[in-house]
């Protein structure tokens, strides 16, 4: 008997056979030119955010480059094999781990060719940008005995008032030590190999999981070194200052460590990029937010002077409570990235911001947010994925789209039957940037429409330097619920709109989907335009409204 997954999952790889079949038919009168490929993710990697054509290009990249030693699942060599094909991916591959000793070292180098050799040396013909994706370099400040038995004024983590070291890393700690351990990461001689393997990258970013066990600027009297110093008494914004300006300083020593220790042809091509190295998507919807934040007046984050780059989250899982067809949705919250984007690049005009996707699929059923919506009477298809993560591509316009992924869809050694009909949806998204001249216009160049009929939902205990920013995007339609809205109101559309030109001969290209199913004649108001009624497809469609002819063309 044939199941509701498996009649989906067939669906999904029949559809995904027929575009692969008219996509061969078109490449035998046009055959891919890969070097063509290379220059365009080569160009699109080295530009700078300023660049008077206009925003980058994205890159598609993951965070699950196959099984290390072994290459299976998503690994480099796949990675290779579709650029080869045509598509715009950032190759990433595993970064090495510290040996333990000598012998280990030249063991993992051993082990780990068939891994990296190949798939480094065509990256190297092909002057390919790569990513070296690696857990939280500075967490052996913690897990390493060496650094954690260290006396109290010189270890890197948290000493209470009465002697206990925790294992959480301190603001306070020798800013040396993370220098020290930057340079480990990059010293064993399979890293070392990697360098000889592509000599002159063209861009290399090194990608932190950062998720290591840190003191929150609100639990300062559980680290005596601070207690010692300042005391009791002082206010929230000069403990959330202190500990932004203390991990904006160790951060950069251990990545000036690493740095240093790279060869000199990979110095100037290296970027340092952090997992959720950036504002949280969450601001303003409970009081709470302000916990997990470092805001401080005239910095809603310091991420962007601690890194060179950041990849947040754009997930929906059944642990954050996120679905995408609410208000408490990925697309809803991430409209708050857009102010702190424009901070972040006052801040750091080459931070490269990026964000990473996720569909909360998971092992266990409990876990499963693909079975949670399946309980809601609701498909998750690929189209479903692309659509919700094409909205967020487009109102970002970031420099990579990151795909994060939990057990089974599409693991680190799964079968990539099951893989491709998910990541093809992302692989598509990406693609179609290129490939439309009307969307890399507008990608380029397009301006982002709020919409001032509406504040964002999200409103508590936003800072007043932060009240006047546009923060609404979302368009309106026909179908939108009564507001106000809960966290929990449903959004049948979501929409938003760019716009070039001017007064009189403006062109708008508005992007909606649909995630619960397909609809026909949707009316969505464009501000300082008007209505238009359009489709809106679960998988997102695209539109162009000329101002003076009134005409709308659908983008294919």
């Amino acid at each position: 008997m044939v199941t509701m997954k498996q009649t989906l999952l067939l669906s999904s790889v029949l559809a995904i056979i027929i575009t692969s079949g008219c996509n061969a038919q078109t490449s035998n009168k046009q055959p891919i030119n890969v070097q063509q490929i290379a220059n365009e993710l080569r160009t699109e990697a080295t530009r700078k955010n300023d660049d008077p054509i206009g925003h980058a290009l994205p890159l598609l990249g993951s965070w699950n480059p196959g099984a290390y030693p072994r290459a299976l699942g998503f690994s480099p060599a796949y990675q290779i094999n579709q650029i080869e094909k045509g598509h715009h991916l950032i190759v990433g591959l595993a970064f090495p781990s510290i040996p333990k000793d000598a012998a280990a070292g030249e063991a993992a180098l051993e082990k780990s060719r068939a891994y990296y050799e190949a798939p480094l040396k065509r990256a190297a013909e092909l002057k390919l940008p790569i990513t070296l994706i690696c857990t939280q370099w500075e967490q052996q400040l913690t897990f390493d005995q060496k650094y954690f038995d260290l006396p109290e004024d010189q270890n890197p983590n948290v000493v209470t008032p009465d002697g206990k070291v925790l294992k959480k890393l301190s603001p306070f700690g020798p800013v040396s030590l993370w220098r020290e351990i930057g340079a480990k990461w990059v010293s064993s001689p399979l890293m070392k190999q990697i360098q000889v393997w592509y000599p002159d990258p063209s861009r290399v970013i090194l990608l932190s999981n950062n998720e290591a066990g840190k003191l929150r600027w609100h639990e300062l009297d559980q680290d005596a070194r601070y207690v010692a110093k300042y005391g009791e008494g002082r206010s929230d914004e000069f403990k959330r200052k202190l500990v932004a300006d203390a991990w904006i300083e160790r951060y950069r020593a251990l990545q000036e460590g690493m740095r240093d220790a790279l060869s000199k042809s990979w110095q100037s091509k290296v970027l340092f990029v952090g997992y959720g190295a950036f504002g949280g998507a969450a601001v303003g919807r409970w009081g709470g937010w302000v916990n997990y934040s470092l805001s401080t007046p005239g910095r809603i984050d310091p991420e962007p002077l601690m890194w060179d780059g950041g990849t947040p989250s754009y997930y929906t899982a059944t642990y954050n409570g996120l679905k995408d067809f609410r208000v408490m949705s990925p697309q809803i919250e991430s409209m708050n990235w857009i102010f702190m984007q424009k901070e972040a690049l006052e801040l750091n005009p080459n931070f490269w911001l990026g964000f990473s996707v996720w569909d909360g699929h998971e092992e266990k059923k409990e876990k499963d947010l693909r079975a949670t919506y399946e309980s809601l009477g609701q498909q998750y298809t690929p189209a479903r994925y692309g659509g919700y993560t094409q909205f967020g591509l487009w109102l970002l316009r970031p420099r990579v789209l990151r795909e994060y992924s939990g057990y089974t869809s599409r693991g680190w050694t799964d079968d990539l039957t099951e893989i491709e009909p998910y990541t093809s949806a992302l692989v598509s998204i990406v693609d179609r940037v290129y490939q439309n001249d009307t969307l890399k216009h507008f990608w380029r160049k397009g301006k982002l429409v709020p919409n001032h009929a509406h504040q964002h939902p999200y409103q508590t205990a936003i800072p007043d330097e932060y009240k006047k920013e546009d923060r609404w995007f979302l368009l309106d339609t026909n179908l939108d619920p009564p507001r106000p809205w809960k966290l929990e109101t449903e959004i049948p559309v979501y929409s938003i709109a760019f716009v070039d030109g001017t007064v009189g001969n403006r062109r708008w290209l508005v992007h909606a989907h649909s995630p619960l199913e397909d609809r026909k004649n949707v009316e969505i108001t464009i501000p300082e335009y008007g209505k238009i009624t359009v489709d809106v497809p679960v998988a997102g469609a695209f539109y162009v409204v000329d101002e003076k002819t009134k005409k709308i063309q659908a983008i294919s």
